[in-house]
Protein backbone atom coordinates (compact mmCIF):
# COMPACT_ATOMS: atom_id res chain seq x y z
CA UNK A 1 0.00 0.00 0.00
CA UNK A 2 1.31 3.50 -0.82
CA UNK A 3 2.18 5.92 1.96
CA UNK A 4 -0.59 8.24 0.72
CA UNK A 5 -3.21 5.48 0.94
CA UNK A 6 -1.99 4.35 4.35
CA UNK A 7 -2.01 7.90 5.65
CA UNK A 8 -5.56 8.45 4.42
CA UNK A 9 -6.73 5.34 6.24
CA UNK A 10 -5.05 6.50 9.39
CA UNK A 11 -6.55 9.95 9.05
CA UNK A 12 -9.99 8.33 8.93
CA UNK A 13 -9.30 6.15 11.96
CA UNK A 14 -7.34 8.66 14.02
CA UNK A 15 -8.44 9.44 17.53
CA UNK A 16 -10.69 12.48 17.55
CA UNK A 17 -9.06 13.93 20.66
CA UNK A 18 -5.63 14.52 19.12
CA UNK A 19 -6.16 18.29 18.69
CA UNK A 20 -7.41 18.56 22.28
CA UNK A 21 -4.45 16.59 23.64
CA UNK A 22 -2.08 18.75 21.66
CA UNK A 23 -3.58 22.00 22.98
CA UNK A 24 -3.65 20.70 26.56
CA UNK A 25 0.05 19.91 26.29
CA UNK A 26 0.72 23.34 24.79
CA UNK A 27 -1.11 25.12 27.59
CA UNK A 28 1.25 23.48 30.08
CA UNK A 29 4.51 23.56 28.15
CA UNK A 30 4.42 26.42 25.65
CA UNK A 31 7.75 28.13 25.09
CA UNK A 32 8.28 31.73 26.14
CA UNK A 33 9.47 33.57 23.02
CA UNK A 34 10.02 37.31 22.47
CA UNK A 35 7.37 37.48 19.74
CA UNK A 36 4.77 35.27 21.41
CA UNK A 37 1.97 36.72 23.53
CA UNK A 38 0.87 35.21 26.82
CA UNK A 39 -2.13 32.91 26.89
CA UNK A 40 -5.39 34.72 26.22
CA UNK A 41 -3.85 37.78 24.55
CA UNK A 42 -4.29 38.60 20.87
CA UNK A 43 -1.14 38.34 18.79
CA UNK A 44 0.27 41.43 17.06
CA UNK A 45 0.43 40.73 13.28
CA UNK A 46 3.58 42.86 12.96
CA UNK A 47 5.47 40.85 15.56
CA UNK A 48 4.24 37.56 14.10
CA UNK A 49 5.28 38.60 10.57
CA UNK A 50 8.67 39.94 11.67
CA UNK A 51 9.48 36.78 13.62
CA UNK A 52 8.35 34.46 10.83
CA UNK A 53 10.53 36.22 8.25
CA UNK A 54 13.53 36.13 10.59
CA UNK A 55 12.99 32.47 11.47
CA UNK A 56 13.17 31.31 7.86
CA UNK A 57 16.27 29.06 7.70
CA UNK A 58 17.47 30.43 11.04
CA UNK A 59 17.27 29.16 14.63
CA UNK A 60 15.19 30.66 17.43
CA UNK A 61 18.36 31.31 19.42
CA UNK A 62 19.95 33.32 16.60
CA UNK A 63 16.79 35.29 15.88
CA UNK A 64 16.03 36.44 19.43
CA UNK A 65 18.56 39.31 19.67
CA UNK A 66 17.80 40.53 16.14
CA UNK A 67 14.07 40.55 16.84
CA UNK A 68 14.61 42.65 19.95
CA UNK A 69 16.85 45.10 18.05
CA UNK A 70 14.32 45.52 15.27
CA UNK A 71 11.43 46.02 17.69
CA UNK A 72 13.42 48.62 19.61
CA UNK A 73 14.34 50.51 16.44
CA UNK A 74 11.08 50.00 14.50
CA UNK A 75 8.24 49.10 16.91
CA UNK A 76 5.56 48.86 14.22
CA UNK A 77 5.17 48.36 10.49
CA UNK A 78 4.75 52.09 9.90
CA UNK A 79 8.15 52.83 11.40
CA UNK A 80 9.79 50.04 9.43
CA UNK A 81 8.07 51.10 6.21
CA UNK A 82 9.51 54.59 6.60
CA UNK A 83 13.06 53.34 7.24
CA UNK A 84 15.71 53.20 4.52
CA UNK A 85 16.73 49.87 3.03
CA UNK A 86 20.35 50.61 3.95
CA UNK A 87 19.40 50.93 7.63
CA UNK A 88 17.44 47.69 7.50
CA UNK A 89 20.36 45.85 5.88
CA UNK A 90 22.76 47.21 8.51
CA UNK A 91 20.50 46.01 11.32
CA UNK A 92 20.09 42.62 9.59
CA UNK A 93 23.84 42.10 9.01
CA UNK A 94 24.97 38.75 10.37
CA UNK A 95 21.57 37.03 10.21
CA UNK A 96 22.15 35.71 6.69
CA UNK A 97 19.90 35.05 3.68
CA UNK A 98 19.81 38.76 2.92
CA UNK A 99 17.01 38.61 0.37
CA UNK A 100 14.79 38.26 3.45
CA UNK A 101 15.86 41.72 4.64
CA UNK A 102 15.11 43.28 1.26
CA UNK A 103 11.72 41.58 1.14
CA UNK A 104 11.06 42.59 4.75
CA UNK A 105 11.54 46.24 3.87
CA UNK A 106 9.54 45.97 0.64
CA UNK A 107 6.68 44.28 2.50
CA UNK A 108 6.59 46.98 5.20
CA UNK A 109 6.49 49.65 2.49
CA UNK A 110 3.64 47.82 0.74
CA UNK A 111 1.61 47.39 3.95
CA UNK A 112 2.05 51.09 4.66
CA UNK A 113 1.33 52.39 1.17
CA UNK A 114 -1.27 49.88 -0.06
CA UNK A 115 -3.03 48.71 3.12
CA UNK A 116 -2.96 51.76 5.37
CA UNK A 117 -0.46 50.17 7.77
CA UNK A 118 -2.63 47.12 8.54
CA UNK A 119 -1.74 43.60 7.46
CA UNK A 120 -4.37 41.72 5.42
CA UNK A 121 -6.11 39.14 7.62
CA UNK A 122 -6.44 36.34 5.04
CA UNK A 123 -3.94 33.97 3.48
CA UNK A 124 -4.81 35.25 0.03
CA UNK A 125 -4.28 38.86 1.02
CA UNK A 126 -1.03 38.10 2.82
CA UNK A 127 0.38 36.18 -0.15
CA UNK A 128 0.04 39.31 -2.24
CA UNK A 129 2.76 41.00 -0.17
CA UNK A 130 6.50 40.87 -1.03
CA UNK A 131 8.40 38.02 0.60
CA UNK A 132 5.32 36.22 1.95
CA UNK A 133 4.92 32.73 0.53
CA UNK A 134 2.37 30.01 1.32
CA UNK A 135 3.91 28.97 4.66
CA UNK A 136 4.39 32.50 6.01
CA UNK A 137 0.91 33.54 4.90
CA UNK A 138 -0.60 30.54 6.68
CA UNK A 139 1.46 31.18 9.83
CA UNK A 140 0.41 34.83 10.08
CA UNK A 141 -3.21 34.02 9.24
CA UNK A 142 -3.38 31.31 11.91
CA UNK A 143 -1.34 32.92 14.70
CA UNK A 144 -2.30 36.57 14.27
CA UNK A 145 -5.87 36.21 12.97
CA UNK A 146 -6.85 32.69 14.13
CA UNK A 147 -7.76 31.62 10.59
CA UNK A 148 -8.42 27.87 10.35
CA UNK A 149 -5.23 26.91 8.55
CA UNK A 150 -2.14 24.91 9.45
CA UNK A 151 1.28 26.29 8.45
CA UNK A 152 3.85 23.53 8.00
CA UNK A 153 7.45 24.32 8.91
CA UNK A 154 10.34 21.91 9.43
CA UNK A 155 9.26 21.03 12.96
CA UNK A 156 5.72 20.25 11.89
CA UNK A 157 6.95 18.21 8.92
CA UNK A 158 8.92 16.06 11.31
CA UNK A 159 6.06 15.55 13.79
CA UNK A 160 3.51 14.71 11.11
CA UNK A 161 5.77 12.46 9.06
CA UNK A 162 6.48 10.42 12.21
CA UNK A 163 2.91 10.41 13.44
CA UNK A 164 1.73 8.89 10.15
CA UNK A 165 5.00 7.15 9.15
CA UNK A 166 4.94 8.84 5.75
CA UNK A 167 7.35 6.92 3.54
CA UNK A 168 7.47 9.37 0.66
CA UNK A 169 10.61 11.51 0.70
CA UNK A 170 10.76 15.27 0.96
CA UNK A 171 10.14 17.48 -0.89
CA UNK A 172 7.65 15.29 -2.78
CA UNK A 173 5.92 14.42 0.51
CA UNK A 174 5.05 18.05 1.34
CA UNK A 175 1.46 17.99 -0.03
CA UNK A 176 0.64 14.82 1.90
CA UNK A 177 2.24 16.17 5.08
CA UNK A 178 0.20 19.37 4.75
CA UNK A 179 -2.96 17.32 4.31
CA UNK A 180 -2.24 15.26 7.42
CA UNK A 181 -1.17 18.29 9.46
CA UNK A 182 -4.58 19.86 8.87
CA UNK A 183 -6.20 16.94 10.72
CA UNK A 184 -4.58 18.23 13.92
CA UNK A 185 -6.57 21.47 13.83
CA UNK A 186 -9.36 21.69 16.36
CA UNK A 187 -12.60 23.65 15.98
CA UNK A 188 -10.90 26.76 17.42
CA UNK A 189 -7.49 28.12 18.47
CA UNK A 190 -5.86 27.50 15.10
CA UNK A 191 -2.87 29.67 15.99
CA UNK A 192 -2.27 27.77 19.22
CA UNK A 193 -2.57 24.44 17.37
CA UNK A 194 0.12 25.51 14.93
CA UNK A 195 2.41 26.80 17.66
CA UNK A 196 1.82 23.64 19.69
CA UNK A 197 3.10 21.49 16.83
CA UNK A 198 6.05 23.83 16.32
CA UNK A 199 6.95 23.58 20.01
CA UNK A 200 6.44 19.82 20.01
CA UNK A 201 8.90 19.43 17.15
CA UNK A 202 11.40 21.85 18.68
CA UNK A 203 11.44 20.40 22.20
CA UNK A 204 10.11 16.80 22.13
CA UNK A 205 9.97 15.38 18.60
CA UNK A 206 13.54 16.46 17.85
CA UNK A 207 15.61 15.22 14.88
CA UNK A 208 17.77 13.00 17.10
CA UNK A 209 16.77 11.14 20.24
CA UNK A 210 13.17 12.38 20.44
CA UNK A 211 11.65 12.29 23.94
CA UNK A 212 8.73 10.13 22.87
CA UNK A 213 7.71 9.27 26.45
CA UNK A 214 6.80 12.94 26.99
CA UNK A 215 4.85 13.39 23.75
CA UNK A 216 1.09 13.90 24.06
CA UNK A 217 0.58 11.99 20.80
CA UNK A 218 2.86 9.05 21.54
CA UNK A 219 0.16 6.41 21.98
CA UNK A 220 -0.84 6.50 18.33
CA UNK A 221 2.39 7.54 16.62
CA UNK A 222 3.01 5.09 13.78
CA UNK A 223 6.78 5.63 13.64
CA UNK A 224 7.16 5.15 17.40
CA UNK A 225 5.19 1.92 17.19
CA UNK A 226 7.60 0.72 14.51
CA UNK A 227 10.63 1.96 16.45
CA UNK A 228 12.19 3.88 13.56
CA UNK A 229 11.04 7.41 14.38
CA UNK A 230 14.48 8.95 13.87
CA UNK A 231 14.40 7.92 10.21
CA UNK A 232 11.53 10.33 9.51
CA UNK A 233 10.99 12.48 7.61
CA UNK A 234 12.44 10.65 4.63
CA UNK A 235 14.69 12.93 2.61
CA UNK A 236 16.06 12.72 -0.89
CA UNK A 237 19.88 12.98 -1.14
CA UNK A 238 21.11 16.56 -1.26
CA UNK A 239 23.01 17.83 -4.26
CA UNK A 240 26.02 19.93 -3.31
CA UNK A 241 27.25 22.62 -5.67
CA UNK A 242 30.78 22.82 -7.04
CA UNK A 243 33.40 24.67 -5.04
CA UNK A 244 33.86 28.25 -6.22
CA UNK A 245 37.04 30.24 -5.70
CA UNK A 246 37.93 33.90 -5.74
CA UNK A 247 39.93 36.71 -4.18
CA UNK A 248 39.09 39.52 -1.77
CA UNK A 249 41.13 42.73 -1.53
CA UNK A 250 41.49 44.41 1.86
CA UNK A 251 42.78 47.93 1.26
CA UNK A 252 43.45 50.42 4.05
CA UNK A 253 44.09 54.15 4.07
CA UNK A 254 45.30 54.92 7.56
CA UNK A 255 42.38 53.96 9.79
CA UNK A 256 39.96 53.48 6.89
CA UNK A 257 38.90 50.50 4.79
CA UNK A 258 37.91 50.44 1.12
CA UNK A 259 34.41 49.00 0.58
CA UNK A 260 31.61 48.94 -1.94
CA UNK A 261 27.96 47.87 -2.06
CA UNK A 262 26.89 44.75 -3.92
CA UNK A 263 24.19 45.05 -6.61
CA UNK A 264 20.66 45.24 -5.19
CA UNK A 265 19.62 42.01 -6.92
CA UNK A 266 21.36 38.68 -6.55
CA UNK A 267 23.35 36.95 -3.83
CA UNK A 268 23.96 39.20 -0.80
CA UNK A 269 22.16 41.97 -2.68
CA UNK A 270 22.73 45.47 -1.33
CA UNK A 271 25.20 44.34 1.32
CA UNK A 272 28.62 45.90 1.95
CA UNK A 273 31.79 44.12 0.85
CA UNK A 274 35.46 44.73 0.20
CA UNK A 275 36.43 44.68 -3.50
CA UNK A 276 36.78 41.19 -4.89
CA UNK A 277 36.99 39.00 -7.94
CA UNK A 278 34.26 36.89 -9.47
CA UNK A 279 33.48 33.63 -7.68
CA UNK A 280 34.00 30.85 -10.20
CA UNK A 281 34.44 27.10 -10.11
CA UNK A 282 38.05 26.15 -10.78
CA UNK A 283 39.29 29.75 -10.83
CA UNK A 284 43.10 29.99 -10.48
CA UNK A 285 44.65 32.43 -8.03
CA UNK A 286 46.40 34.35 -10.80
CA UNK A 287 43.12 34.92 -12.62
CA UNK A 288 41.44 36.14 -9.45
CA UNK A 289 44.35 38.45 -8.60
CA UNK A 290 44.12 40.00 -12.06
CA UNK A 291 40.69 41.36 -11.04
CA UNK A 292 42.14 43.52 -8.25
CA UNK A 293 40.94 47.15 -8.13
CA UNK A 294 43.21 49.69 -9.77
CA UNK A 295 44.63 51.91 -7.05
CA UNK A 296 47.26 54.60 -7.46
CA UNK A 297 50.41 53.66 -5.57
CA UNK A 298 49.60 49.95 -5.24
CA UNK A 299 52.17 47.93 -7.17
CA UNK A 300 52.13 44.79 -5.06
CA UNK A 301 49.43 42.87 -3.22
CA UNK A 302 50.35 40.92 -0.08
CA UNK A 303 48.70 37.53 0.05
CA UNK A 304 47.55 36.47 3.52
CA UNK A 305 48.26 32.89 4.55
CA UNK A 306 45.33 30.51 4.33
CA UNK A 307 41.88 31.07 2.82
CA UNK A 308 38.49 32.22 4.04
CA UNK A 309 35.82 29.56 3.58
CA UNK A 310 32.05 29.95 3.54
CA UNK A 311 29.15 27.70 2.57
CA UNK A 312 26.14 29.15 0.78
CA UNK A 313 22.95 27.20 0.18
CA UNK A 314 23.99 26.09 -3.31
CA UNK A 315 27.79 26.10 -3.23
CA UNK A 316 30.87 26.29 -0.99
CA UNK A 317 33.31 29.19 -1.44
CA UNK A 318 37.03 29.77 -0.83
CA UNK A 319 38.51 33.26 -0.94
CA UNK A 320 42.18 34.16 -1.01
CA UNK A 321 42.73 37.47 0.80
CA UNK A 322 45.15 40.12 -0.46
CA UNK A 323 46.04 43.29 1.43
CA UNK A 324 47.49 46.66 0.48
CA UNK A 325 47.71 50.17 1.92
CA UNK A 326 47.52 53.53 0.13
CA UNK A 327 48.71 57.02 1.12
CA UNK A 328 46.44 59.48 2.96
CA UNK A 329 43.89 61.30 0.79
CA UNK A 330 44.03 58.60 -1.89
CA UNK A 331 40.77 58.60 -3.84
CA UNK A 332 38.49 55.59 -3.86
CA UNK A 333 37.82 54.04 -7.29
CA UNK A 334 34.42 54.67 -8.82
CA UNK A 335 31.66 52.85 -6.97
CA UNK A 336 33.74 52.41 -3.82
CA UNK A 337 34.17 54.40 -0.62
CA UNK A 338 36.30 54.67 2.49
CA UNK A 339 34.79 53.82 5.88
CA UNK A 340 36.49 54.07 9.31
CA UNK A 341 37.69 50.73 10.62
CA UNK A 342 36.44 51.80 14.05
CA UNK A 343 32.83 51.88 12.79
CA UNK A 344 32.78 48.62 10.80
CA UNK A 345 30.27 47.09 13.21
CA UNK A 346 27.72 49.55 11.84
CA UNK A 347 28.23 48.48 8.23
CA UNK A 348 25.97 45.99 6.48
CA UNK A 349 28.66 43.32 6.19
CA UNK A 350 27.43 39.75 5.69
CA UNK A 351 29.17 37.10 7.77
CA UNK A 352 31.41 36.18 4.85
CA UNK A 353 32.80 39.71 4.61
CA UNK A 354 33.26 39.95 8.36
CA UNK A 355 35.46 36.87 8.12
CA UNK A 356 37.37 38.38 5.19
CA UNK A 357 37.99 41.68 6.99
CA UNK A 358 39.04 39.93 10.19
CA UNK A 359 41.45 37.76 8.19
CA UNK A 360 42.90 40.73 6.32
CA UNK A 361 43.23 43.07 9.28
CA UNK A 362 44.09 40.53 11.99
CA UNK A 363 41.02 41.55 13.98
Amino acid sequence: MSSRAAAKIKSTDQQADRPARLLAWYDRHRRTLPWRVVAGERADPYRVWLSEIMLQQTTVRAVGPYFEKFMSRWPDVTALGRASLDDVLRMWAGLGYYSRARNLHACAVAVLSEHGGAFPDTEEGLRGLPGIGPYTAAAIAAIAFDRCTMPVDGNIERVVSRLYAIEEALPQAKPLIMEMAATLLGPSRAGDSAQALMDLGATICTPKKPACALCPLNDDCAARTRGDQESFPRKAPKKSGNLRRGAAFVVTRGGELLVRSRPEKGLLGGMTEVPGSQWLAGQEDAAALAQAPELKGVTHWHRRAGVVTHVFTHFPLELVVYTASVPPRSRAPDGMRWVPVATLDGEAFPNLMRKVVAHGLDL
